[in-house]
């Protein structure tokens, strides 16, 4: 393996913004990160080279036209699998089998994980909330889960079974009782043992070996024997994005999440050995970017030095330097205060704070999915076993957006109950906004009841169904 050169920006030169730009285009629903294989691949199906959008829009309105039909006719085209209504869904059976057969220790290891996660997610949860203003009126927020979830898992360059856990689990503290999952039908998705063996742990009973856009269209359209969802949650690759993209509106996605991502924070007290294997971590998921930004420019040096000892040990060193050659990049930043400004504008998914000051830098650095603070907090903990979900937002969304949680699998509804006395309260106030806004039947919903509630012991006659500019004055004098 040949020595790997990372690309350098220094901060200070002038081409430097539109050097990231650059980058972040390449990784965001926008660019077109697709193999040669692929494209070639879209054509031989469509007969034509289209974009991925296009490839998604085909695909999501084929399945909304002629349902399971198109489902299958995609899973075999790209595939290369075919499937039937009975050998699409995993049965129980081969949930069983895959979890008698499952080591022992790797079982023991999920039920630990599960733990942590439903200990992190439940903690975390919204409770119902309520106001009491005595003889007025009850103000209350209820929180109710949504009733039927559809999680998409990839599986084409390997299995995630850690994809299963950060899934499933939030949508089961949250009370979600429907949970279907979607997994391409590979060796690494719906015929992967270790996965299925998973599925069956935590309770799932609703799997089905299709993946890509096919799958979101499945999920959120519903077609024969398989009944469509309310939300779909998941990672996937840009066709899977691009299809949640393509079906929002018609059920709630958690976020456009594309490919993996980390920014390292670092000063001269980090480690150049665990910065390097950070940022090789990230790479493997192949396409992932790793950057790593120092105020220390030497350390820039040893990190790459490091890179190069590291990777050809690795089984997945090849494609780890693919990724970080295509999307890597070691930036040099004058002091601290630029560093930052750079990593909150970068938004990153994962965020790694290994330098002196840490904790205090926390603060400063709102733009993140998930921060890692210090040499001992690797993303890879995070990933796997920790508590927080690792669907995290990706590709700059993380300015506005955050990491899939429990609460996210819950509807808000407001639930307002009013007396007399606190209808009597609002009333003025809701009538002459009414007024101003020209909607006086709305007014008059409120008017009216003032002529028939009970007031110091009296009760106002009987109102016209209509009020009258009076009635609507008196409203605002009671009020």
């Amino acid at each position: 393996m040949a020595n790997l050169k990372l690309r350098r920006i220094c901060l200070a030169d002038s081409d430097a913004d539109q050097r990231f730009a650059d980058l972040r285009k390449q990784l965001s629903p926008q660019g077109d990160v697709v193999t040669p294989k692929g494209k070639a691949l879209t054509e031989a199906v469509f007969g034509a080279p289209l974009s991925p959008k296009q490839v998604v829009e085909r695909i999501c309105e084929d399945v909304q036209k002629r349902g399971l039909e198109a489902v299958l006719y995609f899973t075999e085209k790209f595939d290369q699998v075919r499937l039937d209504p009975q050998t699409m869904r995993v049965s129980q059976a081969e949930l069983e089998a895959a979890h008698v057969r499952a080591d022992q220790r790797f079982l023991e290891t999920i039920r630990r994980v599960r733990a942590n996660i439903l200990a992190f997610q439940t903690g975390v949860l919204n409770r119902d909330a309520v106001l009491t203003v005595s003889g007025s009126h009850e103000l209350r927020l209820r929180y109710r889960p949504l009733r039927r979830v559809g999680v998409c898992v990839p599986g084409g360059a390997a299995a995630y079974p850690s994809t299963v856990l950060m899934t499933v689990v939030p949508a089961q503290a949250a009370g979600v009782p429907e949970i279907v999952l979607v997994v391409p039908p590979s060796q690494f998705g719906g015929y992967n043992r270790d996965l299925l063996a998973v599925c069956r742990e935590l309770g799932l009973r609703e799997i089905y070996r299709i993946g890509g856009a096919q799958a979101v269209a499945m999920l959120a359209y519903g077609v024969d024997g398989v009944e469509p969802v309310d939300m779909i949650v998941g990672p996937g690759n840009l066709f899977v994005t691009l299809a949640k993209r393509h079906v929002f509106g018609q059920v709630a996605i958690d976020m456009l999440a594309g490919p993996s991502e980390i920014v390292v924070l670092a000063d001269d007290t980090a480690r150049p050995d665990y910065v390097a294997a950070d940022m090789i971590a990230q790479a493997e998921h192949a396409p992932g970017a790793s950057i790593l930004i120092s105020w220390h420019p030497p350390f820039l040096d040893q990190v790459e030095r490091e890179i190069n000892k590291q990777l050809p040990a690795l089984p997945r060193g090849e494609l780890a330097s693919e990724s970080l050659e295509r999307f890597g990049a070691l930036v040099e930043a004058r002091d601290v205060e630029e560093a930052v400004e750079c990593a909150n504008r970068l938004a990153p998914e994962h965020l790694h704070i290994q330098a002196r000051q840490a904790a205090s830098l926390v603060d400063r650095l709102p733009n993140a999915g998930a921060i890692f603070c210090g040499n001992y907090s690797p993303v890879a903990l995070g990933d796997y076993a920790a508590g927080p979900s690792h669907v995290l937002p990706t590709g700059g969304t993380a300015r506005f957006s955050s990491g899939l949680c429990a609460n996210d699998f819950l509807r808000r509804s407001s639930v307002l109950s009013f007396e007399p006395a606190g209808l009597r309260k609002l009333a003025g106030d809701v009538c002459l906004l009414a007024e101003k806004e020209g909607l006086t039947a709305h007014a008059a919903s409120v008017a009216i009841r003032l002529q028939t509630t009970p007031n110091d012991g009296a009760t106002a006659p009987a109102a016209d169904a209509v009020a009258s500019e009076k009635t609507v004055a008196d409203a605002k004098t009671n009020g």
